[in-house]
């Protein structure tokens, strides 16, 4: 049993200006954390209650799991990014100094290379393989606008786990088996989650997921079939070819030049010509580190500049700026078409789907018709290239697509050899013949996992915690400190739950009612004993559940073994 009037936990009315998600305000006016600076926030006791909970939650499923436990250095030497290559790569998210030496060092955003660079010392043999090693540990990444709490901060817990196999079947298995332990954690939670296909971005590597909180607020764009278990964030998500648009008369013989003064974007030249969007061939210029390439696709679409830097290979990619499209087309932007333009051509499916189209001429309030793919320009591939929609059809089945908001909260990824190769992690076989180890990454981020939880879990009173992960599972709560037989009943209440098992605040201030239930509501504890003076004189206490609303009246005698049965039930409810 905890007594509230020796916890810090300030809860405040106000809303803090700088805040705009409701993990955020609720975190603050709650009394979970404080900010320090833009993206780092100190942990209150409630708030680290949390975490921790988190934390023995992913403890106990990845030890399940047969993943051991390390604590690796927040700080690196840069010859270990240097190794892999990352140390450019990664970009100005990381975080570089000199110790006094002059020697260079970061503070670790994830942790490959010190991971690999262990394993690479301690395993020869493919006997010791395979091994899987986690850590939970402060990360620190600087981001440009760290905004939204927890969500997104420079300063975060992460448990990261690194496996590391013999081969690419025994990855694939050790990357299920994380998969599933990965479910069950998020199961325990008490959260709504997908699991969606993922772009492996700056971590590398051949596959990923990203494990999802379904929350309106989520920053990520996601799609799901409403037919089959497909789920991928928009990056990602397949788009299958599209049907030909068979037009009512046959092809042209050749394209033709129109007069379109001033018309540049999609709806002005579509409109102008009197044609479908779907008719329009977009044509997009983009600089890579591969060299210039064009990107067409059907009006109606826009590209995903994901999957485009994917299918080139390049580490970078950006869209031309005006300067450089008028070198390469001599028109300005908004004029630029496929026909006869000195850059690779790379063509979406949904080209293919047209018969007799519009694009641009290359030459200032010009476009040209009648142009027919593959006959007046040659794409050197159709791939899938534009980002998928609401209603497309799913790519593994015949039912279509439906989109949702998401929260990542944790990624797998199937690494390969990528690190390995690089950094020379290797063992010999039963033949005695050196060999690439195999790795996969598996990242949970548990600061926001618990901001996660509190976006899909709060209502206009504060927080609704999963009793899995609350900072209480039971507050006991006196109306008026001054009758001195209700405190004494209430405070035997709390200890008699407290030597159950069961996590009790005790709230002893000299304060009104109000203030107090207003303070049980936005903190969200689960559930609430009060103890008012009429009930009281009846022989009666309340219990309330935070989550339904609801309110029973049950006699002093039985409170104790009504709220452990609440308790146990709430618990279950988090089983997986």
């Amino acid at each position: 049993m905890i007594r509230y009037s020796r916890y810090l936990m300030p809860t405040t009315k106000e809303t803090p200006s700088d805040a705009e998600v409701a993990s955020h305000r609720l975190m603050l006016r709650a009394g979970l954390i404080r900010k320090v600076a833009s993206g780092i926030y100190s942990y209150l006791p409630a708030g680290l209650r949390v975490l921790r909970k988190v934390e023995a939650i992913i403890r106990e499923e990845m030890d399940r799991a047969g993943a051991q436990e390390v604590l690796m250095p927040a700080v690196i030497p840069a010859e270990l990014w240097k190794e892999s290559g990352r140390w450019d790569a990664y970009g100005k998210e990381l975080l570089r100094f000199r110790d006094r030496a002059g020697r260079e060092f970061c503070l670790g955003p994830t942790h490959e290379e010190v991971i690999t660079d262990l394993v690479r010392g301690e395993v020869h043999s493919y006997r010791q393989l395979p091994l899987n090693l986690y850590q939970i540990q402060d990360k620190f990444r600087d981001e440009i606008r760290p905004r939204f709490g927890l969500m997104r901060g420079r300063e975060f817990f992460m448990k990261d786990a690194y496996s590391f196999d013999a081969d690419e079947e025994g990855a694939a298995g050790t990357y299920r088996k994380m998969y599933e332990a990965y479910s069950r954690i998020f199961r325990r939670m008490g959260l709504d989650f997908r699991a969606v296909e993922a772009d492996t971005g700056a971590i590398g590597g051949s596959s990923s997921h990203e494990f999802m909180v379904i929350a309106d607020s989520g920053e990520d764009a996601i799609v799901s079939c409403g037919g089959c278990e497909y789920s991928a964030n928009v990056e990602k998500a397949e788009c299958p070819p599209e049907d030909r648009d068979i037009p009512s008369s046959p092809a042209p013989g050749s394209p033709r030049k129109v007069s379109t003064p001033g018309k540049r974007t999609i709806d002005e030249v579509s409109a102008f010509l009197n044609i479908a969007p779907g008719l329009l061939i977009k044509t997009l210029l983009f600089e890579t580190d591969k060299g210039d390439v064009a990107v067409v696709l059907s009006g109606k679409h826009e590209v995903n500049e994901t999957k485009v830097k994917n299918y080139v290979g390049a580490e970078w990619l950006k869209l031309a700026g005006e300067d450089r499209v008028r070198e390469i087309t001599g028109a300005p932007s908004g004029y630029t078409g496929p026909v006869g333009l000195p850059v690779r051509v790379l063509a979406d499916h949904s080209v293919g789907a047209i018969v007799s189209g519009a694009t641009g001429a290359n030459e200032q309030d010009a476009h040209l018709v009648d142009v027919v793919p593959g006959r007046d320009f040659q794409p050197e591939a159709y791939a899938d290239v534009r980002l998928v929609e609401e209603g497309d059809r799913c790519p593994r089945c015949t039912g279509n697509l439906r989109s949702s908001r998401g929260i990542e909260v944790g990624h797998v990824f199937r690494l390969g050899t990528k690190y390995s190769r690089s950094l020379s992690a290797t063992y010999l076989d039963a033949g005695g013949k050196e060999q690439l180890i195999v790795m996969g990454c598996y990242g949970i981020g548990v600061g926001r996992t618990a901001a996660a939880a509190i976006e899909q879990h709060h209502d206009q009173d504060g927080i609704r915690w999963p009793i899995s992960i609350a900072p209480f599972e039971v507050c006991v709560l006196p109306v008026n400190m001054k009758n001195a037989g209700l405190v004494e009943e209430a405070k035997r209440v709390a200890g008699e739950l407290s030597v159950r098992g069961i996590e009790a605040l005790f709230d002893d201030r000299d304060e009104r009612p109000g203030i107090k239930f207003k303070d049980a509501d936005l903190v969200g504890i689960p559930l609430r004993v009060t103890f008012g003076e009429k009930n009281y004189g009846a022989g009666y206490a309340e219990i309330r559940d935070r989550t339904t609303g609801e309110t029973d009246r049950v006699g002093i005698s039985a409170v104790v073994d009504r709220v452990c049965a609440a308790v146990e039930e709430k618990r279950k409810e988090c089983t997986p």
